[in-house]
């Protein structure tokens, strides 16, 4: 294994987190829809890790990276929704 294994496993997480991030922050908290949009990629996250041979020590940097990702996507994602909404008057 070498440097770009893992870090390839955590871009991963990160990027597909991107968009549940966003599901996530439109939803109402704890609702079937929040629930569903924090851990859809639980699973392929998991076996991406598989995949490609890490073992758990890097669970926690998978976990960090995948709430970073939605840590991001609710905020970066919102604030485009923001910039090219309706009310922004760009239409």
């Amino acid at each position: 294994m070498n440097f770009w294994t893992p870090l390839l496993g955590i871009t991963f997480a990160f990027l597909a987190n991107l968009p549940m991030g966003y599901w996530r922050s439109l939803s109402r908290k704890y609702s079937p829809s929040w629930f569903i949009a924090v851990h859809l990629t639980v699973p392929f996250i998991i076996l991406v890790r598989l995949k490609l041979g890490l073992g758990y020590g890097f669970i926690p940097f998978f976990i960090v990276a995948a709430v970073a990702g939605q840590l991001t996507g609710g905020k970066w994602f919102g604030k485009l929704a923001g910039m090219f909404g309706p009310e922004s008057g760009s239409f």
